[in-house]
């Protein structure tokens, strides 16, 4: 095989068929029709720091592989820290900025990022990503939320893994919730069902929508979700309000939105993206405050679906260890990095190898204090 690596600073400069094909369309994240929204939307691009530089891999004609790539100008977006790392860097008469990151933006859900069946184009858009950064001046490459099989190459390519944790819902073929809830100790159980009954008692009605469900002006409503939450964590929301729009023409049917409403006015929401496997929860905002309706929206509502649905699991985004009282375990995520600076990837590989071991002790301790019961026991009282 003789593979040539070219770069794309449109996604529209391949063909759609052809990068859902490599297996990009496995998952709703790395669809053409996600990342196309970002880019046409202006959520990406343009002055919000993530300049695309997508790979295409080549042998001859034939499309073998691609990753979806940008060049970035901060560290915004990536859900994968390593703000310490570029203020290190810096301080030391480093650049850290700019850097290639292949990821999906806005996006901290596992899926391929080496995008091809075959190990060795995974390899070689793996050299074409370092080989990009010493050719443009480009400070490392950094593959991000990359799937655990993807850091295994990784690291015998020579760039440093990284371990991190998420909170899942993993469905043990449960015939319900019910059948969930006879999972967990006693305790965990009946404030489960009262933290349910409270969250429904708000005076109005919790809904699904799902593809031709979703209208127009249920967008509209969520936008403005979208906003306060962005504007309570004192940030600028990183979407526009076209990415919506794109979504509901491109992708509905990819989507669950789930409203509660009073007096048929929404007044909270919370959006999730459905895989083959599993459901993913993104984004989640309210005009109103009601107990304990957060949890319900975002995190009940997802297992009633997977079960509802035959699904694996639910994966709702990133950090939140307020998700462990609700059945979600962590779980390990992964990523990938390439600094160019000899000195630099020798401290970070100190860095990372001690974070591994503490990541590793933190799960296991977060797994034994989960809600489950042990052992069969601890059924009574319900």
């Amino acid at each position: 095989m003789t593979l040539t690596v070219t770069v794309h600073q449109n996604i529209s400069e391949i063909p759609a068929g052809d990068w859902d094909a490599s297996g990009a369309g496995q998952n709703p994240f790395t669809t053409h029709r996600f990342l196309s929204a970002l880019e046409a939307s202006g959520s990406v691009g343009g002055r919000s720091g993530w300049v695309p530089a997508h790979l295409a891999a080549r042998d001859g004609n034939s499309l073998r592989g691609v990753a979806p790539c940008y060049v970035k100008l901060h560290s915004q977006g990536e859900y994968i820290f390593d703000h310490a790392w570029a203020d290190a860097f810096q301080r030391a008469g480093g650049q850290y900025y700019p850097k290639l990151q292949c990821a999906v933006p806005f996006t901290p859900v596992t899926g391929p990022r080496l995008i091809s069946p075959d190990a060795e184009v995974q390899t070689g858009l793996l050299n074409a990503m370092a080989q990009l950064c010493t050719q443009n001046n480009l400070s490392g490459a950094h593959v991000t939320f990359c799937t655990a099989a993807e850091a295994k190459i990784g690291a015998e390519a020579g760039f440093l893994p990284r371990a991190t944790q998420q909170f899942h819902w993993v469905n043990d073929g449960y015939a319900d919730y019910e059948a969930f809830l006879a999972q967990l100790s006693s305790r965990k159980r009946k404030n489960l069902r009262k933290e349910r009954a409270r969250a429904q008692d708000f005076g109005g009605i919790i809904r699904q929508l799902r593809g031709d469900e979703i209208q127009p002006h249920h967008w509209d409503a969520f936008w403005a979700f979208y906003q306060d939450t962005g504007a309570r964590k004192w940030g600028r929301p990183y979407l526009t309000r076209a990415f919506f729009d794109l979504l509901h023409e491109t992708m509905r049917n990819d989507c669950l939105m789930v409203l509660a409403e009073i007096d048929g006015q929404p007044i909270a929401g919370a959006l999730n993206l459905i895989g083959p496997e599993a459901i993913y929860g993104r984004y989640w905002g309210a005009i109103e405050e009601h107990p304990f309706l957060h949890f319900e929206m975002c995190y009940h509502q997802a297992i009633d679906f997977a079960i509802a649905n035959g699904l694996s699991r639910v994966e709702a985004g990133a950090q939140g260890e307020h998700k462990l009282a609700r059945g979600y375990l962590p779980t390990q995520t992964h990523s990938l990095h390439w600094v160019a600076d000899a000195g630099f990837r020798t401290a970070l590989e100190d860095y990372l190898e001690r974070e591994r071991h503490a990541m590793d002790e933190e799960i296991e301790f977060l797994r034994d204090w989960g809600p489950f019961r042990r052992g069969g026991q601890d059924q009574s009282g319900d």
